[in-house]
């Protein structure tokens, strides 16, 4: 399992003093000095936290220092104000891997999967032109049986589970946990089985991400929140080096 430390949260807390403290570039050269294996960025339309020249400039890095850049976003944004657009960023930034998720710009954060079927006559379009990129596709997912199969047939390289309610459950300690790992097994499963690539994300912590790794294998977790809660009571790379400690274990 690899991980992919998603940078969003620092842009949100410099954006709120509207200045360049703290340094999106600064904190991305410290995850790959302390040994990720990856820097993920999500910018929005709005620009309330990732801008589309961080998307350039961290994609850029991480070219630098031979590192993955996962770009994520909703293929379908289009170019608003500053906002590039999220083809045109592709385009631009070339990045190793592009997630595609879809948000809407009115949510908080990506709270759902790709539904099977979900304009799919765009998402082919979308994928067609992004072909020559020749970088890693991701769809992400909800973790059903159904939405492995959709990201297969559009010829998606993998798929990110998207863990919210399995890290729910964990938090809480609800009988749900047993069945919602048992439906991110069977994800898995049929993932192998169509030779997809596996990652997964949303409201991982080193609390669950033990948990996860019992559900089968994983190749990469995308982890921004937490990493970022977590530095404010352990310092960002005592946090840093727990996650590649958990992770990698």
């Amino acid at each position: 399992m690899k991980l992919s430390v998603n940078l969003n949260k620092i842009a949100l807390l410099r954006n709120s003093r509207g200045s360049n403290n703290p340094s999106l570039k600064a904190f991305a050269e410290h995850s790959i000095a302390l040994g990720v294996d990856g820097l993920t960025l999500h910018p929005r339309p709005d620009h309330r936290h990732a801008t589309s020249n961080d998307a350039l400039i961290i994609s850029d890095l991480c070219k630098e220092h031979s590192l993955e850049f996962n770009l994520e976003g909703n293929p379908f944004s289009e170019p608003e104000n500053d906002f590039l657009g999220f083809y045109n960023i592709c385009i631009e930034a070339k990045p190793e891997q592009i997630t595609l998720v879809p948000d809407a710009q009115s949510q908080i954060t990506s709270d759902n999967g790709w539904e099977a079927g979900f304009r799919i006559n765009e998402l082919e379009s979308f994928m067609e032109k992004i072909k020559d990129l020749d970088c890693r596709t991701s769809l992400f997912i909800n973790a059903d049986i159904e939405s492995v199969e959709f990201a297969s047939t559009m010829n998606f390289d993998r798929i990110e589970i998207y863990t919210g309610p399995f890290a729910e459950a964990c938090l809480n300690e609800t009988n749900q946990l047993s069945t919602i790992s048992s439906q991110i097994q069977n994800v898995i499963s049929r993932a192998e089985e169509l030779n997809l690539g596996i990652n997964a994300g949303h409201d991982l912590s080193l609390e669950n991400i033990g948990a996860l790794k019992k559900c089968g294998h994983v190749n990469e977790v995308s982890i921004g929140h937490a990493i970022m809660t977590d530095s404010l009571k352990y310092g960002f790379e005592s946090t840093i080096m727990q996650y590649i400690k958990i992770i990698r274990e």
